[in-house]
């Protein structure tokens, strides 16, 4: 075959996948760069050479729940031919013909080394590590118009507790002899008005613990793009990320421009779209003393997944100390946007008796929509209501 006609194959097939991933975007399916990338990158590897072995390439890199199946399906099979009969994939592998037969010895003969999917892809929860500077996107408008109604309803809907200093004013409370003596001079010793000193009332604490492992590798922009709303419009706010080490990230988010911070923060957080290890991260947290103070009294919020690999133990005791803590613990996952979600696996199962709150938050969208239903207020799916 020439290399002409090889050009014009491959120019045609490139055009026929851009194609496919075209209509997902436009029959409703979201297909960021970073999903088309893995797909691209799933052909190459596993070189499909059955409609079953394409089916599952892409199934597999292009959508994260059964109602994305639903969208995905037929337009696979608009594009590729029919998706009958996929549920178990063939081992049938082609014979190669005459021109490809392996000469004895030249090494051709062996089977390959398994492929192995690699830390970061999402596929599974992991607990290696590795170091890597994330790139963030720009913020694009719709999401900034989003950020800027977060912010502002989010004043109204914290959680309030008493100050610990007192102020001076009119209000009834404790006798606050010294301004009344103080004021007293002005008018030679007469005393026209009482003052009083009180505790007046401010919002509480926030703290955010944030999953940027590589199961949430798609969710993870979404929820940062969040905490920096948070950051800005509260008076008291801390947050932190995690994925096989904990990071404080608070400093890098007080940049006024979202997309200033994020690549702040990507210079600190280098083991984002790596592994999960939640229970020892949030132990970290625990063991120092400085940060163990920013949760006493605080509205925890957790946004994770909840996946954790082996044993459990670790992620149960620190979620239920910082339910101690805390004045409440939300547990935030974008898994429990389905509502077919039920906190089934080992780790979720194991803490959901601490949570005060599980809500299914994916984007700024589906934050926004739990800001507003309130979080001083039950805001999903609560410890009684999944008594597993």
């Amino acid at each position: 075959m020439s290399p002409e006609t090889n050009a014009e194959m491959s120019a045609e097939m490139s055009a026929h996948l851009f194609g496919f991933l075209r209509a997902l975007h436009e029959g409703g399916l979201p297909v960021p760069a970073s999903k088309q990338l893995d797909f691209l990158r799933s052909i190459e590897i596993v070189r499909p050479v059955s409609g079953p072995q394409l089916y599952w390439a892409a199934r597999a890199t292009l959508t994260t729940s059964n109602r994305d199946g639903e969208v995905f399906d037929p337009i696979f099979e608009e594009f590729f031919g029919t998706t009958t009969d996929l549920a178990v994939m063939s081992e049938d592998e082609p014979e190669p013909d005459n021109e490809q037969q392996a000469a004895p010895g030249d090494g051709r003969d062996e089977e390959p080394a398994p492929f192995e999917g690699s830390d970061g892809t999402g596929v599974q929860a992991s607990t290696a590590g590795h170091e890597i500077r994330r790139v963030f996107g720009r913020t694009s408008p719709q999401d900034r118009r989003l950020m800027a109604d977060i912010g502002r309803d989010l004043a109204a809907v914290l959680p309030r507790t008493r100050s610990r200093r007192r102020r001076t004013g009119t209000r009834p409370g404790w006798v606050d002899l010294r301004a009344i003596y103080l004021r007293s001079r002005r008018t030679d010793g007469e005393i026209i008005d009482l003052r009083f000193r009180h505790r007046p009332q401010r919002p509480r604490r926030v703290l955010l613990l944030i999953d940027v492992s590589g199961s949430m590798k798609q969710h993870s922009p979404g929820y940062l793009r969040f905490a920096h709303v948070v950051v800005g419009s509260c008076e008291r706010a801390e947050v932190f990320t995690f994925g096989t080490e904990l990071t404080h990230v608070t400093p890098a988010l007080r940049h006024r421009d979202v997309d200033a911070a994020l690549d702040a923060l990507a210079a600190v957080v280098l083991d984002a779209d790596g592994g999960t290890m939640i229970g020892p991260s949030m132990q970290a947290f625990l063991a120092r003393a400085r940060y163990v103070t920013m949760a006493r009294g605080a509205l925890v919020i957790v946004l994770s997944d909840g996946l954790e690999r082996g044993d459990c133990t670790a992620m149960h005791d620190a979620t239920r100390r910082l339910a101690l803590l805390g004045h409440r613990l939300l547990w935030w996952s974008p898994l429990a946007c389905e509502s077919s979600y039920r906190p089934l696996t080992r780790g979720m199962a194991a803490i959901v008796g601490h949570l005060d709150a599980l809500a299914g938050v994916r984007d700024l969208s589906t934050a926004h929509a739990q800001v507003r239903l309130g979080l001083s207020a039950r805001t999903g799916p609560s410890r009684q209501e999944f008594h597993v």
